[in-house]
């Protein structure tokens, strides 16, 4: 099979998932959006439900052309993968999504106390909604986005800039990639991070660099290590090992 049909395959797979993450982070987003922009919108498109649906239609679209070019490019660098899961590989991408995600809900215990705004009263009720749009919008929908086509797509421009005469790619162009990715998705934090707290402190800036930064660069480690599977499934178990922590706790 030829890496375009290879491609377009995965993104058919992917639509499914697609549909469901963009629909349950919109409707998430939706539930906290102020009720007079959300009455403006209705009142331009007629209903909720089709509020809904068009702003579910660009983070699917998106999705579907990031993960399309995303395959293609993770192809030409090396590093898209049989899409399994092996013994080893597993544990270890297992192990660290439970440390990662038993660090992140510190948060409840740490930025917390010192951020004004930031309040896990609610974390103890199991909502289906955030549970599904963290799970799968981020697990899968951002890592397409970041490292699946971003990352990738950092790493095949420095190889044919800097080092189009080397056939592999040296390691430091990996590893700077990561690290662009991670801040990039930074800064796509930032906006809603500055309508959530209505600041942007320098302890609101070290949050968010510190719990999107740092734990995209290990989803990035574990794309190049393994592939875009295992940091999937570290992204989708860090939220999930989090949010379950908090829900015995609060």
């Amino acid at each position: 099979m030829s890496r375009i049909k290879r491609a377009l395959l995965f993104t058919l797979v992917l639509l499914p998932i697609a549909i469901v993450g963009a629909y349950f982070a919109t409707l998430m987003t939706l539930d906290t959006l102020d009720p007079a922009l959300m009455d403006e919108a209705i009142g331009q498109v007629g209903s909720r439900e089709l509020v809904l649906v068009i702003s579910c239609i660009q983070p699917v679209a998106l999705t579907l052309v990031f993960g399309f070019f995303g395959y293609i490019l993770s192809d030409k660098i090396g590093l898209m993968r049989s899409f399994k899961f092996e013994g080893s590989k597993l544990i270890k991408a297992v192990s660290i999504s439970l440390i990662g995600g038993a660090v992140f809900s510190l948060d409840a215990w740490t930025f917390a106390n010192w951020i004004p705004g930031l309040d896990y009263s609610g974390a103890g009720s199991f909502a289906p909604v955030t549970w599904l749009a963290s799970i799968l919008y981020g697990g899968v929908i951002e890592e397409v986005w970041m490292r699946l086509f971003l990352m990738s797509l950092l790493v095949f421009l420095m190889w044919k800039i800097f080092f189009r005469k080397r056939e592999e790619i040296p390691t430091g162009v990996f590893i700077v990639a990561n690290v662009i990715a991670a801040l990039l998705f930074v800064t796509g934090h930032l906006p809603m991070t500055l309508q959530t707290f209505g600041t942007l402190t320098p302890l609101i800036l070290l949050r968010c660099f510190l719990l999107n930064g740092a734990f995209g660069l290990v989803f990035g480690w574990l794309y190049r290590k393994y592939g875009i599977q295992y940091a999937m499934l570290s992204h989708m178990l860090f939220h999930i090992v989090s949010r379950t922590i908090w829900l015995i706790a609060f």
